[in-house]
């Protein structure tokens, strides 16, 4: 066999690291948890990042770690219910420049069962997780197929796909942002937009702590130990752990990557029982 003489850069470019250089990326509920984590990512690899979020103090806060750090980054107060609001806050970004990226990820959680979920709770819950997504997309589409295209990202969860005890409300709208991403992605693959979700186990974030602290006073370590273990990787996921995967599905080196939901389950989904 003949000997190859193989060099570094045969084998290919090492260096991109996923770059998101040139890009603007629009992130909702980007002033906490997993949607921060997603903007401080992006705007490390080299995005523009302009963060909605219906808190404007969050979203302030996460765009100063930004532009402190040397990156770039605006803050806009943003309620997702409300299209009109979205569609004008999205516009006014498009105006001034060309957004390749957006990343739906507001979202609110919610406990119970279809006896204790309120149609209050139901309706907030469908405004939030499933118009919002919809609001979000709807004011973007339209922009991408102008300019050539883009990526959407969305932020689903396994209780879209998987059965969870005591997560109604929750489960239906996560399994309703799978199924738009699904029709996004088949509507307009044509328009050179790439439309993905990721699907994570319990990440830890505030939202969990302010759970616990609420339902088990005195206990909280205890149950947060418990929530960690379901997970049979033995832990919660990070913040960080998903704003590196929605990186790689936001940037190039994805290009090939179209109508899929990824889970980050530490194992959930295949390895119970």
């Amino acid at each position: 066999m003949e000997k190859r003489n193989l060099t570094l850069k045969s084998l290919g470019s090492g260096t991109k690291d996923f770059r998101l250089e040139g890009k603007v990326a629009i992130v909702t509920g980007g002033g906490s948890g997993i949607g921060q984590a997603i903007a401080l990512r992006f705007a490390a690899n080299g995005a523009e990042v302009r963060i909605a979020d219906i808190n404007l103090q969050q979203a302030e806060a996460t765009a100063k770690q930004i532009t402190d750090a040397g990156g770039l980054a605006t803050a806009h107060a943003c309620d997702v219910t409300d299209q009109r609001q979205v569609r004008e806050i999205f516009n006014g970004i498009f105006a001034k420049e060309r957004v390749g990226i957006l990343v739906n990820n507001a979202g609110i959680s919610h406990v119970g069962t279809v006896e204790s979920t309120t149609e209050k709770d139901f309706d907030r819950l469908f405004r939030v997780n499933v118009k919002g997504v919809y609001n979000g997309i709807h004011a973007c589409i339209e922009h991408m197929k102008t300019n050539g295209g883009g990526v959407i990202l969305n932020m689903a969860s396994i209780a879209g796909s998987a059965a969870l005890a005591e997560r109604f409300a929750y489960s239906m709208t996560k399994g309703a942002v799978i199924a738009m991403t699904y029709s996004v992605a088949k509507d307009y693959v044509q328009h050179n937009i790439r439309c993905n979700c990721i699907s994570p186990a319990r990440v830890h974030t505030p939202f969990v702590d302010d759970y616990v602290r609420k339902n088990y006073p005195g206990r909280e370590s205890e149950m947060y130990e418990k929530l960690a273990q379901s997970q049979p990787i033995g832990r919660m996921g990070k913040p960080e752990e998903v704003a590196s995967l929605a990186l790689f599905l936001c940037c190039d080196e994805a290009a090939f990557v179209t109508g899929a939901d990824y889970p980050l389950d530490g194992g959930f989904f295949n390895l119970r029982g």
